[in-house]
């Protein structure tokens, strides 16, 4: 299948706010042996994307992202689409590693946020019938995370479970998730956005302007915060003896640090407590996106999409993830 040579992308040369993205056109990229290049229907945006815009934490920069402006101009990392062509090696056979033109498909490969992008054939799932390509989009990055932050809190049937940040990207995810593994799952949100958590599956949603989950007096047998704001110490007071907290990211260190001290600090920490605590840094990997799939084919988990822009407003879809006011998963369609 022939593509044109030119593609519209979301590039980046400076950090700076949500405005430094702009649409130019590049030269569609070709896929090398083991690769295919998609056709991208739907792109995922979230935090990661946020933070490598801005250039925030600045140790983020210092540990090898690039110091002055990203290394990789395009934008983008979790997506959805259709495969347009395969590698020099796999041309006479017709596939790449079971990846053929016309299969859709979905994972994580950089430079996302454009019409076109090459992905190694390995990294890539099947998008499951009943699944549409803006929910597949959300599965890669938040989904994973999800997947991880739930499996690394020991979830039981009947355990007490509470979720900060429980209608964010990653955390409508992990109410769902969690809730799919027996857990009693106490959501933490905005007001306006507590019908959502509790149609997920939430047994109580707590609104975190009017309601302080740390003065409750309550004990959680798992903490996954999803928000980055409250103290490891403060988490730790209402987890049990042998509680697990998971935390993903994290926002409350300030320009430098970002919250990744957090993280550290339970890595730390973990070793002289019979409480587990963990600071996930979560890595994409094939077999989470086929239990994701399967899971969304049997309808356990269904990706909430707050809004859908198209590739010219991408700016705007990095803004609103940005100021933390979006309601699930924000995706970009090309």
């Amino acid at each position: 299948m022939e593509t044109t040579s030119m593609m519209r992308a979301v590039t980046q040369d400076s950090y700076g706010p949500p405005s430094v993205l702009h649409v130019e056109s590049i030269p569609v990229p070709s896929p090398a042996p083991g690769e295919v290049l998609v056709r991208v229907r739907a792109a995922g945006v979230d935090a990661g994307t946020w933070h490598l815009t801005t250039g925030r934490p600045y140790l983020m920069r210092a540990i090898g992202f690039g110091w002055s402006g990203p290394k990789a101009r395009v934008r983008g990392l979790g997506f959805a689409g259709v495969v347009e062509a395969v590698g020099t090696d796999a041309v006479t056979t017709g596939s790449a590693h079971g990846r053929r033109v016309g299969d859709a498909v979905f994972g994580s490969a950089d430079g996302a946020l454009a019409e076109f992008v090459v992905a190694k054939a390995d990294d890539l799932v099947g998008i499951p019938d009943g699944v549409g390509f803006e929910e597949a989009a959300a599965l890669p990055v938040s989904g994973v995370t999800a997947l991880q932050a739930v499996k690394r809190a020991g979830i039981r049937d009947g355990d007490a479970v509470l979720v900060l940040g429980a209608a964010g990207g990653v955390g409508h995810l992990a109410v769902q998730l969690a809730v799919a593994r027996g857990g009693r799952v106490t959501g933490v949100c905005s007001g306006p956005k507590a019908p959502l958590v509790r149609e997920l599956g939430a047994v109580e949603v707590l609104d975190y302007t009017t309601t302080d989950v740390l003065a409750l007096g309550r004990i959680y047998d798992a903490i996954i915060d999803t928000a980055g704001n409250r103290p490891l110490a403060a988490l730790r007071r209402i987890l049990s003896p042998t509680g697990s907290v998971v935390l993903v990211g994290g926002e409350s260190g300030g320009a430098l640090l970002g919250g990744i001290q957090r993280t550290f600090g339970a890595a730390l920490l973990d070793r002289f407590t019979q409480q587990q605590l963990v600071g996930l840094m979560a890595r994409e990997r094939t077999d989470d996106l086929r239990e994701l799939a399967a899971l969304a084919a049997e309808g356990t988990l269904r990706p909430v999409i707050d809004a859908v822009y198209p590739l010219e407003r991408t700016a705007e879809a990095v803004d609103h993830v940005g100021t933390g006011h979006a309601r699930a998963k924000i995706v970009v369609a090309p």
